[in-house]
Order: C-alpha cells, then sequence, then structure tokens
C-alpha cells in the first residue's frame, strides 16, 4: 500500500501538537492550587530571563489576573484540542480515509481566526503559522480531490 511521505509529516506534526497541548493541560492543572504570578515568576528566574523585558511584563499581568474557573477552562480546552489532534494524526498515519476530512475540516475552521488574530497584531510567526495551515489545509483538499485517496483506508 502506497503512503504519502507529506500526509506522514501532518500526522506527525499533528501528534506532536496534541502531546504539547495535553501536557499544557496537565501544567494548567497543576495551577489551580498555586498562584500563577508566582509560578511564572520562578520560570523568569530559572530561565535567567530580563524581568523588565515588556512581554514577560505583559505575562505577569496576564498571569496575576488569571483564577481557577479560567485555568479549569483552559485546560479543559487543551485536553480537548489534544485530543482531537491525536486522534487526527492517529488516524492519518493509519491512513484512515475519514482523517483527512476531518483535518481539512478543523484546520480550515481556524484560518479565520488566525487572520483575525495577526490582523489585531501582527507577527512573523503568527504569519508562519497561518502560511503553514493553509498550505496543510490546501495540499490536503487538493489530496482528496485531484489525486484521490484510493492509497487510504474507509
Amino acid at each position: 500500500m502506497a503512503t504519502d511521505r507529506a500526509v506522514r509529516i501532518i500526522a506527525y506534526l499533528k501528534l506532536f501538537m496534541g502531546v504539547v497541548l495535553a501536557l499544557s493541560g496537565i501544567g494548567l492543572l497543576r495551577l489551580l492550587h498555586e498562584d500563577a504570578a508566582d509560578v511564572v515568576m520562578r520560570w523568569i528566574n530559572a530561565f535567567h530571563v530580563d524581568p523588565d523585558n515588556r512581554d514577560i511584563q505583559n505575562l505577569l499581568l496576564r498571569a496575576s489576573v488569571i483564577d481557577e474557573r479560567q485555568l479549569k477552562v483552559l485546560s479543559i480546552g487543551s485536553f480537548f484540542f489534544a485530543g482531537l489532534s491525536l486522534t487526527e494524526g492517529s488516524a492519518l498515519l493509519l491512513q484512515k480515509r475519514w482523517a483527512m476530512y476531518l483535518s481539512v475540516a478543523v484546520m480550515a475552521s481556524f484560518i479565520p481566526l488566525e487572520l483575525w488574530e495577526l490582523s489585531q497584531r501582527f507577527s512573523g510567526i503568527k504569519t508562519a503559522v497561518v502560511v503553514l495551515n493553509a498550505g496543510i489545509v490546501w495540499y490536503l483538499a487538493f489530496r482528496i480531490k485531484y489525486q484521490g485517496t484510493t492509497s487510504l483506508q474507509r
């Protein structure tokens, strides 16, 4: 059975993203009974980052106002998207036909949000993420429509 190298790379990317999101969900749950600003300050000191940096000050400000309810919501969201990414990645690796459709639908649904976020505050990293996601959506849609998915299982 022929496999598509690009689909495998997308699958590994999805699996990596799922693991990172699951770990972030665990980290957010660990913050429930601690002061988030104190934890961020410990990390800043551990990595010898300049605490007077504008971005670090912004991060500390945001961490100081976060409450338990927000942490729970963020951790639930992280676990949900981790499960979704792990499902997409696993199914793409197993060459399931429906995985391409799911990946296109999920990734395409985030492009308007990413574009809005980019319009609010432009950065090179955000631009690269939008371009990468749009490229993946285009490739998978092209693969579904023109090349068929004969090598993929149902």
